[in-house]
């Protein structure tokens, strides 16, 4: 393992200027302190700190996710990951974090100069400029619902959204239904794509036709229903598979504001099971994933790499959860173009 004095004989200065650079020090230039923490990082200096029992910090960094109050997704994703590491005696700080933060601050060295021996990162997309540095990153990584190959200081934790959309299908399919849509979440996510090959892996599975005008992608948000609901009640659907539970908000109010009942004229899943869930009219059929369970299992995985255990992947097991807002299809499904116009 790297010492400061290697990384002093290394950049040719001295062991106290090396100190001073990785401790934050003021009397020193922030070029030169950067070039020690870029050093440092690169020699590998940032695992030997990792084991010190007094550098108990981790750092879980957040975008593109709401998480302050109880019914947003991540509020039980960051409580789970913040009951674990208390309770193992470790301190965490939440850092919310934007496109423009990630070229204003390399990640390793980020983590190195504030002390964190690891991070968990949540609602990254694949083009984030740091999903680029983790591919070569030292630091101990937990990422969720994204995946770095090869690196083994990188894991990735999520549910099995195979395994999920497989069932929303398989549930429809048992209904009676064979003119499924599916509303799926954000293009350059890494979820949204497997849960799109997952939906036609399972269609074709059971010999059901896969339609090109009843998919969409959208975004995680109730308002993409609109721009695609009129077009799936258009072709014939009678089941509308979504990407998030916000997603099937959305495919409700549409549906009800055309005279199409849920579940009677079209049926509706969504997937997470969030509190709203259960208190819309109807109350959704959905794919549960423990999101408490997600953080609480991100910590043990870091835990993990923090102590040179490497993990790839760790995915937890979907439910599904039966509520009113599907049923078995009509015999006489409901196409009235004047609703749609």
């Amino acid at each position: 393992m790297a010492t400061i004095k290697d990384i002093a004989t290394r950049l040719g200065i001295s062991v106290s200027t090396v100190s001073k650079g990785l401790n934050g020090a003021s009397d020193i230039s922030e070029e030169l302190r950067q070039v020690v923490l870029d050093t440092a990082v690169e020699m590998g200096y940032s695992t030997k700190r990792s084991r010190k029992e007094e550098n108990r910090k981790l750092c879980l960094f957040i975008e593109n996710m709401n998480y302050e109050k109880i019914d947003e997704f991540g509020y039980d994703i960051v409580l789970g990951f913040k009951q674990n590491a208390f309770r193992h005696k470790w301190d965490v700080t939440v850092v919310p974090v934007t496109p423009a933060f990630q070229m204003e601050e390399k990640y390793d060295t980020y983590l190195l100069k504030n002390g964190y021996c690891g991070a968990f990162l949540c609602g990254f997309a694949l083009h984030d400029e740091w999903m680029k540095q983790l591919q070569h990153t030292t630091m101990p990584t937990v990422l969720l619902d994204n995946f770095i190959a090869n690196n083994p200081n990188v894991c990735y934790i999520g549910t099995d959204s195979y395994e999920g959309i497989a069932m929303a299908v398989n549930h429809l399919y048992t209904l009676g239904h064979k003119n499924i849509a599916f509303l799926n979440g954000s293009l350059h996510s890494m979820v949204s794509e497997q849960r799109q090959e997952a939906f036609e892996t399972s269609m074709a599975s059971l010999g059901l036709e896969i339609q090109q005008d009843l998919m969409a992608y959208g975004y995680y948000v109730a308002d993409s229903a609109q721009y695609h609901v009129p077009g799936f009640l258009s072709a014939g659907a009678t089941a509308i598979i979504c990407g998030n539970d916000l997603i099937a908000s959305g495919v409700i109010s549409e549906c009800t504001q055309r005279g199409f009942r849920v579940p009677e004229d079209i049926s509706v899943i969504g997937f997470d099971d969030i509190p709203l869930a259960p208190a819309m009219t109807p109350p959704l059929t959905t794919i549960r994933q423990d999101r408490n369970e997600l953080g609480k299992g991100a910590y043990v995985v870091l835990n993990s790499l923090i102590h040179h255990i490497s993990i790839s992947k760790m995915l937890l097991r979907p439910q599904l959860i039966e509520r009113e807002s599907t049923t078995r299809v009509s015999k006489e499904p409901r196409i009235i173009k004047d609703d749609l116009k």
